[in-house]
């Protein structure tokens, strides 16, 4: 049985399709991510996984459960860490997670030794008593991750689990899921919009763009379908271009091109052989190279491949939005 599966799954708002006919499954066990830009369709996916939002058509199973017909039965096997915190900062930590404890209904015989047991996981036993305010940006994450995993869930959802967080903090946070999937074997699904999160992380990647996904698969299969390495240079524009990206195709080393005004983007199995034959093109058709470089190919190439663009980032930590925030969730 998958963990998650979904079968042409929409979402509209108005004339806007969020989630535009997708299918994927995830396996027990296994760590899912979503990469995409902010807009593609991550977080309504998510919604919808959670209960928290109704698909306009199509079906999605979470441990079997049909989300639509049984939510109740998908949200006691489930966890969910949004992508903003929910911690209450003038709560100790250890009263946020009695709180969280309380609203998932666990038993009162095993609400503290379930808090034990995350504090422990995520180092913050020392800290428990102290009230969030005092703690960084990356406790709390850990603290709202820690409220995910109270009830012990079949599935653990992370929506942008690390956005807003120094590289340092983030790199932290990668470990604390690491652990978590370790400790307690169970399946993660996250989002993300950090190529490097995703590589870090995921067992199997889902590109998502405009609502639809591109291409689903492993990091290294993704990186290595694209040929071992990738050339890119920079051109100056001119009559000649569709010409000389004609010819580059012709070249048999060649795997795919991508081209945007004057910069070029070389997928090649032997960059080293392919990068004289680019030389003798140019020089043919009196193409100037302005700057030339050969690297391998990351998940930022593969996505630029998928989507035609690059991934925008416009995450960021706001203290005073989450301050006022916090005040609304108090209320």
């Amino acid at each position: 049985m998958y963990s998650i599966e979904t079968k042409s799954l929409s979402k509209s708002f108005g004339d806007l399709k969020a989630v535009n006919d997708i299918s994927f499954t995830v396996q027990e066990g296994e760590i899912f991510g979503f990469l995409g830009p902010n807009g593609a369709g991550k977080s309504t996916t998510m919604m919808i996984l959670t209960t928290l939002l109704k698909p306009t058509s199509g079906q999605a199973l979470v441990s079997g459960y049909d989300v639509r017909a049984n939510p109740k039965e998908v949200r006691q096997r489930i966890g969910y860490v949004q992508q903003e915190t929910t911690v209450d900062e003038y709560l100790t930590g250890r009263e946020n997670l009695i709180l969280q404890a309380r609203l998932n209904h666990i038993p009162k015989d095993e609400i503290d030794k379930n808090i034990d047991e995350v504090l422990d996981l995520i180092e913050l036993s020392d800290k428990q008593n102290e009230a969030v305010v005092t703690y960084s940006g990356g406790m709390r994450k850990r603290l709202d991750i820690a409220g995910g995993l109270l009830h012990r869930p079949k599935v653990l959802f992370l929506d942008e689990p690390t956005v807003g967080l120094d590289i340092q903090t983030r790199r932290k946070i990668w470990e604390y899921i690491k652990k978590i999937h370790t400790e307690f074997d169970m399946t993660i699904f996250l989002t993300t919009h950090y190529m490097e999160e995703a590589d870090q992380l995921c067992d199997r990647i889902g590109i998502i763009d405009s609502g639809k996904i591109q291409v689903i698969d492993s990091p290294e299969n993704m990186k290595s379908a694209m040929g071992k390495e990738v050339i890119s240079l920079v051109i100056e524009n001119g009559e000649a271009q569709t010409k000389f990206i004609e010819e580059l195709e012709k070249i048999q080393l060649v795997n795919k091109i991508n081209h945007d005004n004057e910069k070029i983007t070389i997928f090649a199995s032997k960059g080293t052989e392919v990068i004289p034959k680019i030389f003798q093109i140019s020089s043919d058709l009196k193409i100037k190279i302005n700057t030339i470089s050969l690297t391998s190919p990351t998940l930022d190439d593969v996505f630029i491949s998928y989507t035609g663009h690059e991934i925008r980032d416009e995450g960021g930590f706001n203290r005073k939005k989450e301050h006022a925030k916090m005040k609304r969730l108090r209320a």
